[in-house]
């Protein structure tokens, strides 16, 4: 069996360090790049209002952020500053910027940052843009967020007219721009690799992807049907689903809530996932160890129980 992909999430580990203490963050890529790891994953909010934590507090500190279940003081450095420090000190590291909120920005101020990235990490980057789900960070920044799916939309159909070629035009319902010249441009004359993700199979998600997505990032496993429907979608746009790079996780199972997790427990799964055509999995650190000075050994034992289970 192929070896599958491992990405390490830098995101979100602060029961290991502090969220000023973004240098560690930086150490940690390396090391993983050094033991074998394909990519690590960073995620952002700009803001986080009252709602970050509306639906109650998670168990575990060491869980996953998810809608409404983290502390509003939960620091989320931006990503995209935090990984063109990493992709200074790494050479082969792939750079996942997971849930980029286009829609909070300007699509050309995005696209200069985006584009800058991709062309200093020779390649490297990976964008998985996103809506989010925060009415209250939407509302700080002034932007509708009942608008946002056709922020994202036409965010999206800019990026591609400025990879194209310069000059470029757009008349779009929010966005209007006559003959900019945009260089430089991304490392690939196609611009960055895009990714999308999300909860369900939505009629959206399955036409982004379909149109621009190179990689499917879900929340969780998702079942048969929204698979199937994605598969269809991307038949429909003349592609093939298997084209696709599909990226799982790795769900720890905590004893209590003040424990880490153990290790073997989350692998178990990922020859059967990969069976199912998923080829690359998403690994937090802090659930599995508090010393921020073993990152390194855990991303080696990491990559030894996957070569063992996967052989």
């Amino acid at each position: 069996m192929e070896q599958p992909r491992m990405q390490l999430v830098l995101s979100e580990n602060w029961t290991m360090t502090s969220g000023r203490d973004l240098t560690t963050l930086v150490r940690w890529a390396r090391e993983a790049e050094d033991a074998g790891f394909d990519s690590v994953m960073i995620s952002e909010h700009i803001v986080l209002g009252p709602d970050a934590g509306a639906r109650g507090r998670m168990a575990n500190p060491r869980e996953y952020a998810l809608p409404g279940n983290q502390d509003p003081y939960t620091p989320w450095p931006y990503s995209l500053s935090l990984l063109a420090a990493i992709a200074s000190v790494t050479s082969t590291l792939r750079l996942s910027a997971t849930a980029v909120l286009a829609p909070l920005r300007h699509p050309l101020a995005l696209a200069r940052e985006l584009g800058t990235l991709d062309l200093l990490s020779e390649g490297r980057l990976i964008v998985l843009p996103t809506v989010s789900w925060s009415r209250d960070e939407y509302a700080a920044l002034g932007v509708p967020f009942e608008r946002r799916g056709r922020l994202l939309d036409e965010h999206l159909e800019i990026w591609e007219l400025l990879w194209r070629g310069s000059p470029a035009s757009y008349h779009g319902e929010y966005y209007r721009f006559d003959e900019v010249y945009f260089e430089p441009k991304g490392y690939r004359e196609s611009g960055p690799v895009l990714w999308f993700g999300g909860a369900g199979a939505s009629e959206h998600l399955v036409r982004r992807l379909a149109r621009w997505g190179s990689g499917f990032n879900p929340l969780g496993y998702p079942p048969e049907a929204d698979m199937k429907a994605l598969a269809e979608g991307m038949k429909a746009a003349g592609r093939d689903f298997g084209e696709l790079e599909l990226a799982g996780g790795t769900r720890a199972v905590f004893p209590d809530g003040t424990s880490c997790a153990p290790l073997g427990p989350a692998l178990e799964h990922i020859p059967a996932r990969m069976a199912e055509g998923y080829t690359t999995f998403c690994i937090k650190p802090s659930q599995f160890t508090d010393d921020p000075d073993k990152v390194g050994d855990f991303c080696r034992e990491v990559i030894r129980r996957v070569a063992a289970l996967t052989s």
